[in-house]
């Protein structure tokens, strides 16, 4: 029971066929611009991460954050020598660095207030961002940050953050 599509038929159709692939290729182009799905049980201060606040935190960190912490998380060099004004370099915030050792309530109060602002007297080139970045835009950073872990580095830092808080 096959009948011949007419040449309008053929028309819509391929035009309804090209249709979907031009919003299957802007979902897909959209998605590879910065959306990616959080790694399973990512969360931040006790909220699941989503792939909208990865990418927003991607933007917050590449517009304040990686002039000193690298573009790639990396680091400045020699992050572990102190520099000759006597401060201490960014450190990566990459698998190789030390941000993974901190529960997320400490990592927020860092980027907040400061590292001389959660430890008094310590001096740091890192500003508060308590007045640049709302607790929102700390977040979306903090959640893109450990979207680049791998696992076993989450895992460490999930701990941490519930031994610290009582839940991750």
């Amino acid at each position: 029971m096959s009948e011949l599509i007419s040449g309008v038929e053929a028309k819509r159709l391929l035009m309804a066929t090209a249709g979907l692939a031009a919003i299957a290729m802007a979902v897909a182009v959209a998605w590879g611009a910065g959306m990616q799905a959080p790694p399973d049980g990512l969360t931040v201060l006790g909220r699941p991460v989503t792939g909208e606040q990865i990418a927003r935190g991607r933007e917050v960190y590449a517009q304040n954050c990686a002039s000193c912490h690298g573009a790639n998380l990396e680091g400045q060099p020699d992050w572990m020598r102190r520099l000759d004004n006597g401060r201490m370099p960014a450190p990566p915030h990459d698998e190789s660095g030390h941000t993974w050792h901190h529960s997320d309530q400490d990592l927020f109060a860092i980027t907040k207030l400061g590292v001389g602002g959660v430890v008094p007297g310590y001096e740091s080139d890192m500003p508060a961002f308590a007045e640049i970045l709302s607790d929102d835009e700390i977040a979306a950073v903090l959640a893109f940050v450990k979207s680049t872990w791998p696992e076993r580095q989450r895992g460490f830092q999930a701990q941490v953050t519930a031994n610290d808080e009582g839940g991750s």
